[in-house]
């Protein structure tokens, strides 16, 4: 009966969504894995990329991300949706961004921005390319996930007997022709590095999101700075310096707190612990910094008297 209910659910999903394709843009259905849904509003068209069993299960208004923040700027919008973790390699995708590069149907907005973290990122900077002078925003992207080319990428196994070597594949060379890229990271997350460190460019902005892990975006949500850095970004107003300013909020933000709390006890220096500590619980009390702080008490006193 669940399996029934989920399946039901998923087609008034599509009946809603093809509604309003039909009434304000389009919905395509590309093949068995992939979907478009376009509404047009204003003369900036986002184009967006992610999991659309993510937009089914998860998101309160059962619409592709950011629909309700696009639609409240009047901005008209792009919406691609993956059916698991394809990378969106697939012919009928590249097909589907073919036709409409060949239509000329970017050419009908004044501004386009393609956005996409994680998997997400990957296509937004490979299909960036059938619509040159696009923006790109890029939140943790790979570059590819070939195992020529990316042979020590050990995450997304799933994915690594899709074939990358076709069009729109590399996504590095797929950014040449694109007027400004965004690109967000972790530098020191190592795999998501490497993956940055081979987008090139003069138009590329790389920005380093110290100590965030790969769900860069998530903790933006809980920062709450999360719009008006894809605003900006979209807008093409950002500088680092705002950037930055705006990054200041995550001292405050629990789970960065606790990123930084398991760093430092990695880096076995309980006295770095002990200091950091003191300073959350003189802030904010939190029980998984007293039971840090206490550990590393412990540690410190054992170390006194072993020197004793």
């Amino acid at each position: 009966m669940v399996g029934d209910k989920d399946k039901l659910d998923r087609e008034v999903w599509r009946d809603n969504l093809k509604r309003i394709g039909d009434r304000e843009g389009f919905y395509e259905e590309l093949g068995s894995e992939h979907t478009a849904l376009h509404v047009k509003r204003g003369d900036t068209l986002i184009v967006t990329f992610e999991n659309l069993d993510h937009v089914v299960d998860f998101a309160e208004d059962k619409m592709p991300w950011g629909f309700g923040f696009v639609e409240s700027r009047g901005w008209s919008m792009l919406g691609m949706m993956a059916h698991g973790f394809t990378w969106y390699r697939d012919e009928t995708v590249y097909k589907f961004f073919d036709r409409l590069r060949d239509e000329g149907f970017f050419n009908q907005f004044k501004e386009v921005v393609f956005y996409g973290a994680s998997m997400g990122g990957y296509a937004a900077a490979a299909f960036s390319a059938a619509a040159p002078g696009a923006n790109v925003v890029l939140i943790s992207p790979q570059a590819t996930l070939s195992r020529d080319d990316a042979a020590w990428e050990t995450r997304y196994h799933k994915a690594w007997r899709r074939d990358f070597s076709g069009p729109y594949g590399y996504a590095p060379d797929m950014i040449a022709n694109a007027r400004k890229v965004f690109l967000f990271y972790d530098p020191v997350a190592p795999l998501d590095a490497m993956h940055a460190s081979l987008f090139r460019g003069n138009n590329v902005m790389k920005l380093k999101c110290r100590y965030f892990g790969h769900r860069i975006a998530s903790l933006w949500a809980r920062m709450g700075v999360l719009k008006p850095i894809v605003e900006g970004a979209i807008s093409d107003t950002m500088t680092q310096r705002d950037f930055y300013r705006m990054l200041r909020t995550r001292r405050e933000t629990r789970r960065y707190q606790k990123e930084m709390l398991v760093r430092l006890e990695q880096r076995g220096r309980p006295w770095l612990v002990k200091t950091y500590c003191e300073a959350i619980i003189a802030r904010q009390p939190g029980p998984v910094f007293r039971k840090a702080l206490r550990k590393a008490d412990a540690v410190l006193e054992d170390t006194k008297a072993s020197k004793r």
